[in-house]
């Protein structure tokens, strides 16, 4: 929550333009929102006031839209320009001075006599399209991570990196979409024409999931990315901005309002729902042959999307439609870009003081001003997206880091991408709790400026990621022993209940062991050759009587993977090698394996506790690895229950059944123990993050359009969401370049590169010169009287002459 209010007021046209019709400002408050979200919808310049869409802000009149003297001339602004590059004639001075006049009369008049229109029926179709859209892309965007790992087999450090590749186009494609929607299309068009392209991209991604379809998955995934990336970041800008355009201010602005109360609930509504559903249609639902249902996972929220569209369209004929009328962003760039052709022509030739002064052959000075009253700010703005860095990952290295996390809460089982849910929750809490407790604890301390907050909530960030670390250190105690290069491993199972076998090996240390009836025996890591090889050599000797003997040899072991024996004499085939995979689950689910020392055609069936299914029906001789998900089991031989297991998450299981004198035995090995540490350890990091995003989210967008000249404010939103991007770049280079086999130490980089970057933006901010709204308005308005008498005093010595 911000400690002061700021007035967000329509985007100057510079002098080139026609004038507008001049309208009140509102004042701008927080609203409880999913901050990153909401700040993400840009209003851009109209002949409409441009009104704060952001999770920081809403519109109220808790108080006149003007108070003193001081803020009157905010609305200096707002007179038309005169421009001699342009060539219009001057405007005589008394001319100029009525609509002074006229201006300040206009602002006391919509102060004190607001007409009561009634509230537009069209925004209801507007937030109920707003909550379809955030179903569908929250819904997408949580399972997202783990169908890249889980379906298409990417390994967690490429899924991170087209994660966070999706990310930045969403919110870079933010500025093409206010662009096209203010210069060419308008808000209608745009939406409804890039929601088709949405709606494209849905459908794609949910077909390729679908697995009888035989589609090319990886193709419909990254082309259905790209299509959602395309319509998400293209109508981000103009939903909430087209909603703000159906009201009439300043006759409606205390409906206006409600309208953003009820815009932005509807944005945390949709985050919330389908954060919660979205991994329970994913892990609850079995679908196509597949024990997860990806395929339903992204197609409700696909079926939203296509609804979504039908509501916004329903509301066609209610809607008010303005027409497109410029925008800033564009005209911005080309005045940086006339002072940067200019400079380099007229450098030695007509040099001026600043470098954007050279962009005066073809734009009004008082443009030039403004722009470099922006770059001043996006200088500040240069370490800011270090923080989205962090704060994004959250659906990337910390979902894939709850998914090494049991998360058996008894009767509720949570999902790995389900912690993303705290995020909004924690935002909903916080956001009040900032104004009655937060702040006013920091100014005890003497942070209290937005800069200083700023800081603040960049620190937090880092802090959450020393959390995170620290619990990924404690949470590697819990990993299994993978064999390396110039390592491998040796394990022997053992089938016969009621025999006791003593191995004589080359193992060194460990060359002689015993196997007693149903049992195994593990080797650790075992040093292998310069050829990357172990020659073992081994003797087996029966202890027991009347048991089947059983011959020795040798077995080339391999580096980087590990071997398994199984005595099984009921079989042709007596000893049984294979190739173990002892990694675990990145599915939280258990991998289990059966041993059966039966006879081959025997059936072992494995059924399901919960819902009664069978899960797995095997012959004997099947010991192929299979996963399945966590919980309790049935197994049965020949319709003889062998008794109950219970398969954790994480979990490598290898089940020994055999026959003894007394009728069939079973033993579960664990040959990789299960996830012992329980995810709510990462409820710590979550609740220090959210702490940190609504500081440094909220204090930014504050600080950012009190900071800024009235026509920049919606340029420096777009900004804002241009450092999320970046920010996600960040990400994807740390992921690629992989400097650290640790995930541990690579959060341990991510929170160091944080407080440095803090460290950076105090020494930046501390030179930093605070940009005053009002003295600037003041001042433009005085220079413009006195260029209108000095005018009026030429007309008249003319006149004399």
């Amino acid at each position: 929550m911000t400690d002061q209010e700021n007035e967000i007021k329509p985007a100057a046209e510079p002098a080139a333009s026609a004038p507008e019709d001049s309208t009140s400002t509102a004042e701008a408050t927080p609203a409880a929102v999913d901050v990153q979200d909401a700040s993400a919808d840009i209003i851009t310049p109209t002949a409409a006031p441009i009104v704060e869409d952001s999770s920081t802000a809403e519109v109220t009149n808790d108080k006149p839209a003007v108070e003193t003297n001081g803020k009157a001339l905010a609305e200096a602004k707002k007179l038309p320009e005169v421009s001699q590059k342009n060539g219009k004639e001057l405007e005589k001075n008394g001319k100029e001075l009525q609509e002074v006049d006229n201006e300040f009369k206009n602002v006391s008049e919509a102060e004190g006599q607001q007409k009561k229109l009634p509230y537009p029926k069209s925004v209801f179709f507007i937030i109920s399209n707003e909550f379809c859209e955030r179903f569908n892309y929250y819904g997408m965007r949580t399972v997202l991570v783990l169908y890249l790992s889980r379906v298409l087999g990417y390994s967690d450090d490429l899924a991170t990196v087209v994660f966070h590749i999706f990310t930045m186009f969403v919110y870079f494609l933010c500025v093409f979409g206010a662009i096209i929607s203010d210069s060419w299309l308008g808000k209608f068009k745009t939406i409804l024409y890039l929601s088709m392209v949405y709606i494209c991209g849905s459908v794609l991604l949910t077909l390729g999931a679908i697995g009888p379809l035989n589609l090319p998955v990886e193709t419909f995934t990254m082309l259905g990315l790209a299509l959602i990336a395309l319509g998400s970041g293209g109508i981000k800008p103009c939903v909430s901005a087209f909603g703000g355009d159906q009201f009439k201010v300043p006759e409606q602005v205390k409906q206006i309002t409600s309208f953003f109360s009820l815009f932005y609930f509807s944005i945390n509504a949709g985050s919330l729902i389908s954060t919660t559903v979205t991994p329970i249609l994913r892990e609850d639902v079995s679908c196509f042959d597949d024990i997860n249902c990806y395929p339903l996972a992204f197609g409700v929220p696909a079926v939203l999307m296509i609804v979504s569209v039908i509501i916004f369209v329903l509301g066609r004929s209610l809607y008010k439609m303005k027409p497109p009328a410029g925008n800033m962003v564009v005209l911005v760039s080309s005045t940086i870009w006339t002072a940067l052709t200019t400079k380099c022509k007229e450098k030695k030739t007509n040099p001026r003081e600043h470098w954007l002064d050279y962009a005066d052959v073809k734009y009004d000075r008082q443009l030039i001003d403004d722009v470099k009253v922006l770059m001043r700010v996006l200088f500040l703005y240069l370490p800011l997206p270090v923080f989205w860095a962090l704060f994004d990952q959250q659906g990337s290295r910390w979902t894939f880091q709850a998914t090494r996390m049991d998360g058996d809460m008894g009767a509720w089982d949570i999902k790995p991408d389900q912690l993303q849910v705290l995020n909004p929750l924690l935002i909903l809490l916080f956001i009040p709790l900032y104004d009655v407790a937060f702040y006013p604890a920091l100014k005890l301390v003497g942070i209290s400026r937005p800069l200083q907050k700023l800081t603040m909530g960049g620190i937090l960030a880092g802090v959450a990621f020393i959390i995170s670390g620290v619990v990924e250190l404690n949470l590697e105690h819990t990993y299994p022993l993978i064999p390396s290069s110039g390592n491998t491993q040796l394990r022997v199972f053992s089938g016969v209940p009621d025999c006791e076998y003593r191995f004589n090996t080359n193992l060194g240390a460990r060359e002689s062991f015993r196997l007693s009836g149903l049992d195994t025996y593990s080797s650790g890591s075992l040093a292998t050759s310069t050829d990357g090889t172990f020659t073992l050599t081994y003797t087996v000797e029966t202890l027991t009587e009347g048991c089947t003997a059983l011959e020795g040899g040798s077995q080339q072991l391999y580096e980087a993977t590990a071997h398994s024996l199984f005595l099984r004499p009921a079989h042709a085939i007596r000893k049984y090698w294979y190739e173990d995979d002892v990694q675990k689950s990145n599915r939280s689910q258990a991998f289990v394996r059966t041993l059966a020392n039966l006879l081959a055609t025997t059936r072992v069936v494995w059924t399901e506790d919960s819902t009664g299914s069978v899960a797995l029906d095997l012959p004997a001789r099947n010991h192929d690895l299979y996963e399945l998900p966590t919980g309790s089991y049935r197994v049965q031989v020949n319709g003889q229950l062998l008794g109950q297991m219970e398969l954790r998450a994480g979990g490598v299981y290898a089940l020994l059944v055999g026959q003894s004198r007394e009728g069939f035995e079973s033993q579960l090995v664990e040959v990789t123990a299960p996830n012992s540490m329980s995810m709510l350890w990462l409820v710590p990091q979550y609740v220090v993050m959210t702490l940190g995003e609504v500081m440094f989210s909220v204090t930014g967008l504050e600080f950012s359009y009190s900071q800024s000249p009235p026509s920049m404010k919606s340029v420096l939103q777009a900004c804002w969401l241009l450092t999320v991007a970046f920010g996600n770049v960040i990400v994807v280079v740390v992921a690629e370049l992989k400097f650290f086999e640790s995930q541990a130490s690579e959060f341990f980089l991510f929170a160091g590169l944080m407080f440095v970057d803090m460290l950076v933006f105090v020494v930046i901010a501390f030179y930093y010169i605070p940009y005053d709204e009002e003295a600037a308005l003041a001042e433009r308005l005085r220079l413009r009287l006195e260029e209108r008498e000095r005018e009026w005093l030429d007309l008249g010595s003319c006149k004399e002459d």
